[in-house]
C-alpha cells in the first residue's frame, strides 16, 4: 500500500548518522518537496566512529566531510542548509547517552514548528544507534503522524503493515544519492577495519521503494 503525502504540509526526518536521511527515507523528502511541502532533517551523530585508525582523516575532518555530504545529498532533494540540522552526538555512543539524546531531538523537534509528520528510524533496526534514536523519537510529544523506516539489516522484503515511497527516477537516482557520501564508499583507504557500505548492501540501499511503519495505526 503506497503511503498517502498528500495531506502533509511539514515534516521532519531524524537520522541517527549522516546518510540514513538518504537510504532510509529519500523518496519521502523528494516526494513531499515536489509537491511544495516543507521539509526538515535532523541528523543526530556526527558520524565519526566509521573510520577510527584512519590518520589521514582525524575526526575532524571526517565530520565536516560526513556533513557536506549530507548537505549536498540534500540539496539534490529540495532539502535547502538551512533546514537541516546536525545535532553532533558521538556516533557509536547513543545508547549510552540515552538522556542527552531525548533532550537534544525534543527540542529540535519542537524548534520545527506546525509538523503534520515524523520520520525516523524503527526500534527493530539492527543498529544500536538507531534504536537508541527511535526509543528517544517514542519518548518525544508529537501530535501528528509518526512513520519509522528501517536501515540495518538491509532488506527488500515487505514489512507487516507497510506502507511504500518510490523514489523518481528509480534505483539510479537513489543509487547516486547514496554515492555522494563518498566516506562510506571506500574512499577512505588508510583503515583496514574502517566500515564501507558493501556492494550488496549498496545494491538494497539503492532500491526505490522505501518502506515505512505507521505508528498507531
Amino acid at each position: 500500500m503506497k503511503l498517502d503525502l498528500k495531506a502533509v504540509r511539514r515534516a521532519v526526518v531524524v537520522a541517527p548518522h549522516p546518510d540514513d536521511e538518504v537510504i532510509g527515507a529519500a523518496g519521502v523528502i523528494r516526494a513531499l518537496r515536489r509537491q511544495g511541502s516543507m521539509v526538515r532533517v535532523i541528523v543526530v551523530s556526527n558520524g565519526a566512529a566509521s573510520h577510527p585508525g584512519s590518520g589521514a582523516w582525524p575526526p575532524e575532518r571526517l565530520i565536516a566531510a560526513r556533513r557536506r555530504e549530507s548537505l549536498l545529498a540534500l540539496r539534490r532533494l529540495g532539502v535547502a542548509r538551512d533546514h537541516v540540522t546536525f545535532l553532533g552526538l558521538p556516533d557509536g555512543g547513543l545508547s549510552a547517552r540515552g538522556g542527552l539524546c531525548r533532550q537534544r531531538l525534543s527540542r529540535a523537534i519542537r524548534q520545527c514548528r506546525d509538523l503534520d509528520m515524523l520520520v525516523g528510524p524503527a526500534m527493530t533496526d539492527a543498529h544500536p544507534d538507531h534504536r537508541a534514536v527511535a526509543a528517544a523519537l517514542e519518548d518525544t510529544r508529537f501530535a501528528g503522524r509518526r512513520m519509522t523506516y528501517q536501515v540495518w539489516p538491509p532488506q527488500r522484503a515487505r514489512v507487516a503493515r507497510g506502507r511504500t515511497v518510490t523514489l523518481a527516477g528509480g534505483a539510479a537516482a537513489k543509487r547516486s544519492l547514496i554515492r555522494m557520501h563518498r566516506t562510506q564508499l571506500g574512499a577512505i583507504t588508510d583503515d583496514p577495519h574502517g566500515f564501507a557500505i558493501a556492494r550488496h548492501e549498496l545494491a538494497i540501499f539503492a532500491h526505490p521503494v522505501e518502506q515505512f511503519v505507521e505508528q498507531g495505526r
